[in-house]
């Protein structure tokens, strides 16, 4: 469920684009810091956790997996 939750904000940030084939999408350039924000910010809300900035490095962000990841561990 989380993971499905985070694709469909990944879509809509990178339409088009195999998000679950991505495994840089910062550092490609696939996703740009100002969708970081947002990606966060929805994060954030959705599952209502708290994402600090020291925790938006790119072994974070770069894929879905990593993402799911991140939200995962906050969760617990």
């Amino acid at each position: 469920m989380i993971r499905k939750q985070i694709l469909e904000i990944l879509e809509e940030v990178c339409p088009g684009v195999d998000i679950e084939s991505q495994t840089a999408l910062f550092d490609d350039g696939i996703i740009a810091s100002f969708d970081v924000i947002h990606i966060m910010s929805e994060l954030m809300d959705l599952f209502n956790i708290e994402i600090d900035a020291d925790d938006i490095e790119p072994e974070n962000i770069n894929s879905l997996d990593a993402l799911v990841n991140l939200v995962e561990s906050r969760l617990s």
